[in-house]
């Protein structure tokens, strides 16, 4: 099999289960503080390699006791990190992350390491790319080297994966040289420059993928947690994809668990629709247990997951 190439963050998680979220102003009283391995990086290549395909990871550590940890915890996972570069006088990657009791969150993010993740780290990568299948990117990274990596992908024939986030604005150029984005709805309303506070519905989210589609992308893949994903494909049919019925324990790593997923099926060569299933069952598995990279499941745990009767999408 030819392997995935992940290129991006890698945090140490920091952890704190809440009755609730806290509003603006307020403090509320968690449990016992918690540490997992993380970031967008970090979690896509563990899915992946848990999964059982071949995965590389590129990406920055710090020269503290997180970088060693994360980058233990990725090789014991069958992740390839000779590409991952601890970086002199500078602290790993670390996510301040809130849970509530319903498995949503909020994250924090100190990029630390990952900040430093330059388009000269990647320029390398020209002849890794061309053994690759696929090249998956986050936002966590400096966005002058996640373009730079889409042009050298672009230049070997490798399809790219973005998972937008953090969002921010994207130039047309680089949605040109993305086959497949994933935003969540959060992330796809900023995207196309809609309110963050109107109701996301399916058909809402069905509109943003489509206008990602006319901005460039190849494939646009909305998610929505319980409400499945709305999948814009590149024959111009959109269509919705229902999630799993799950008790959702912790949602962190949720996103990229399916962007795992979804790579995995793509490349073995699954049918954009059933890809998208896979990806939503990888992403049901992960939520009902807790923290980023040991959430991830295995293929089998996958399996037993597709046998499940999927929910209706809500309307």
């Amino acid at each position: 099999m030819r392997p995935i190439l992940v290129v991006g963050s890698v945090n140490l998680d920091v952890v704190c289960a809440v009755e609730h979220i806290p509003r603006p102003g307020q403090t509320v009283m968690g449990q016992d503080v918690q540490l997992f391995d993380g970031g967008k990086g970090g979690n896509q290549a563990m899915g992946i390699a848990r999964l059982g395909h071949p995965v590389r990871l590129v990406a920055r550590v710090g020269d503290d006791a997180a970088g060693i940890r994360l980058r233990t915890g990725l090789r014991t996972g069958g992740v390839d990190v000779r590409r991952v570069t601890t970086t002199r006088r500078t602290s790993s990657g670390t996510a301040l992350i809130c849970t509530d009791r319903g498995g949503e969150n909020t994250i924090v993010v100190s990029p630390g390491a990952n900040a430093r993740l330059t388009p000269r780290d990647v320029q390398p990568l020209t002849t890794v790319l061309r053994s690759c299948a696929m090249v998956l990117l986050q936002l966590e990274i400096p966005l002058e080297t996640v373009d730079r990596v889409t042009v050298l992908a672009q230049r070997a024939g490798v399809p790219v994966m973005l998972d937008p986030a953090p969002a921010c604005d994207l130039p047309v150029r680089l949605l040109r040289r993305i086959t497949w984005i994933t935003p969540n709805e959060s992330e796809a309303a900023q995207l196309c420059g809609a309110s963050l506070s109107r109701t996301m519905t399916r058909a809402v989210a069905a509109a943003h993928a489509a206008t990602l589609r006319r901005r460039g992308c190849k494939t646009a893949i909305v998610t929505l947690g319980r409400q499945g994903s709305c999948v814009a494909a590149p024959d111009g049919e959109t269509y919705a994809v229902p999630a799993f019925r799950v008790q959702a324990v912790d949602a962190t790593a949720a996103g990229d668990a399916f962007n795992a997923g979804l790579a995995v099926a793509l490349v073995r060569g699954d049918a954009l629709r059933d890809a998208v299933r896979y990806a939503s069952a990888v992403a049901a598995v992960s939520v009902t247990r807790p923290g980023a990279q040991p959430s991830m499941p295995t293929a089998t745990e996958v399996r037993r997951m597709l046998r499940v009767t999927v929910r209706r999408p809500r309307t």
